[in-house]
């Protein structure tokens, strides 16, 4: 694995649990961590559970003891260490978004093509398709339950970064992030969307705003010890992005991912309305999925509240009895299941580097329609 923080954390959660609850037909083990700096890798490879550590990622990429190789740098170096590794021979696991840029990713998308010819797989982390209520109204959407989908609402809120003296990070850095809430949180929403309808968007209208323009500089880039200096630097990507959608079987929609929603912590909200039915879900009641059956009388009609843990639920099974729920971690270890499992069998993990692409384009899309103010389409 190359990179030891948050998403570090949380993907080394699922390396050491997903073969203690799940029968896999390979064994993961965790036998080296990536970072830049030795002592600082070497403690999170002691605290994470990782066998061995290196500083230069290039050699843990060449290393005959490693089969697989899973990203959870910024973006910038998504695109750089994962070619590199699927060129190795090497399967490869990268974090959302695909890549920095469309380019990258349609780059990024060929070399999983090549290595797939080899039996080598690549797979984008999309981990929220894993919550069990998601992958619960994915399945009642397939099976028709909701009928012709008209409307999809999504919105991702948080608000980590509402106040105006919270230091820069690199994830306000377009150079390293790409872009800001737009990229960070809108890609969730987005594949959910598409993955949940089972369709993809086909035109946007956007508009990106950012409220705080500058911010003091965090200790990395003042060579400070604490979290901020007296100086402030430029904040260059967007702090909200809000968009309408048209989806290629015509259902309308509109999303909208801020970081500056005060008092939303992590609210990842979808809404689904159908011919016979709706789908209501939010992440920050994460094991309840809500249902509307339009069919049912007037007299007993009214959302149904789903708790969704029972045995027969997605991912359920492996984990506690009916009624005690499962966390934000549990998505990562039921990705890394889904990631070993289709290496085992020898089968293309969803969702692939050509998924992650094309969600990199309606990003793209999004960008240009707020720059331009006119509608964009997005390639098919």
């Amino acid at each position: 694995m190359v990179g030891h923080a948050f998403m570090g954390a949380a993907h080394s959660q699922a390396w050491r649990s997903a073969g203690r609850f799940f029968d896999l037909p390979l064994n993961p083990v965790m036998q080296v961590l990536g970072g830049r700096d030795m002592a600082r890798t070497a403690a999170a490879a002691e605290k994470l559970g990782w066998l061995d550590c290196e500083t230069d990622w290039r050699r843990l990429v060449e290393r005959d003891d490693v089969d697989l190789v899973d990203i959870c740098t910024p973006g910038d170096t998504h695109a750089e260490i994962a070619i590199a590794a699927l060129e190795a021979g090497k399967h490869v696991l990268c974090e959302k978004p695909l890549a920095n840029s469309v380019a990258e990713a349609e780059e990024m998308v060929r070399a999983a093509e090549a290595a797939a010819a080899h039996g080598v797989r690549a797979m984008v982390g999309f981990t929220y398709r894993r919550v069990p209520a998601i992958a619960l109204a994915r399945r009642m959407v397939a099976e028709g339950r909701l009928g012709d989908i008209r409307h999809v609402r999504a919105q991702y809120l948080q608000d980590w970064i509402a106040d105006p003296e919270a230091p820069l990070s690199w994830r306000l850095e377009r150079d390293k992030a790409g872009s800001g809430a737009l990229g960070d949180i809108g890609a969730h929403i987005i594949d959910l969307a598409q993955h949940i309808t089972g369709d993809h968007i086909a035109e946007v209208s956007g508009q990106l705003e950012t409220f705080v323009k500058e911010r003091p500089l965090a200790a990395e880039h003042a060579g400070l010890s604490g979290t901020a200096s007296a100086e402030r630097g430029q904040v260059t990507v967007d702090d909200a992005a809000l968009f309408l959608a048209r989806f290629r079987g015509g259902a309308a929609g509109i999303f909208e991912a801020t970081r500056f929603a005060t008092g939303r912590k992590n609210a990842i909200r979808l809404e689904l309305n159908g011919s016979r039915g709706s789908l209501a879900f939010d992440f920050e009641d994460m094991n309840v999925l809500e249902y509307f059956d339009a069919e049912e009388p007037d007299e007993t009609a009214g959302f149904r509240r789903i708790l969704v843990t029972e045995p027969t639920h997605p991912y359920v099974a492996a984990w506690w009895p009916p009624g005690h729920g499962l966390g934000y971690e549990h998505g990562f270890t039921h990705q890394a299941v889904d990631l070993v499992t289709a290496i085992a069998e020898g089968t293309d993990p969803t969702p692939g580097f050509a998924e992650g692409l094309q969600v990199q384009r309606v990003l793209g899309a999004v960008e240009v329609s707020s720059d331009t103010r006119q509608w964009q389409q997005v390639p098919a």
